[in-house]
């Protein structure tokens, strides 16, 4: 059989399995503890400083948060359990909201009617790929991959 006899449908199906494809590339968040969470990031791109949220992520599932490759080497985190109280935070300070945001710049955040939030730092050592796994307070971690 030559490439001619090939029927058409066939012979398209092969030629699209046999292209190229760009490889998937996103920055996805697990929430392995037992609760419900919400999730802000924060990250730095061509642009600038960048803060969104909120992703509400249950129990034992995960999200893509960003399609596309990992905007930078360092990742910033805050999340909030919605069932027991309490949050995961850190020292790097970033501006949210308390509805869906999307923000630019980290600075001033309280003159520009934004809350001043505290997040953790996830270095994915340039990676383009990355999953943040939250686990609960007793396992005391918060690591990426």
């Amino acid at each position: 059989m030559t490439w001619k006899a090939l029927p058409l449908p066939f012979a398209a199906a092969l030629l699209l399995a046999a292209t190229p494809r760009p490889a998937l590339a996103d920055l996805k968040f697990c929430n392995a503890t037992q609760s419900r969470v919400g999730v802000s990031i924060g990250y730095q791109d061509p642009d600038g400083w960048a803060t969104e949220g909120w992703w509400n992520i249950a129990s034992q599932a995960c999200e893509t948060l960003l399609k596309g490759a990992v905007p930078s080497r360092f990742i910033y985190v805050h999340a909030v359990d919605y069932d027991r109280g309490g949050e995961w935070a850190g020292s790097n300070f970033m501006c949210t909201a308390d509805k869906t945001f999307a923000i630019r710049g980290v600075q001033d955040c309280p003159k520009r009617g934004y809350k001043r939030t505290g997040f953790f730092e996830v270095d994915t050592g340039e990676a383009k790929e990355w999953t943040v796994r939250l686990t609960d307070p007793d396992h005391k971690e918060a690591d990426g991959k």
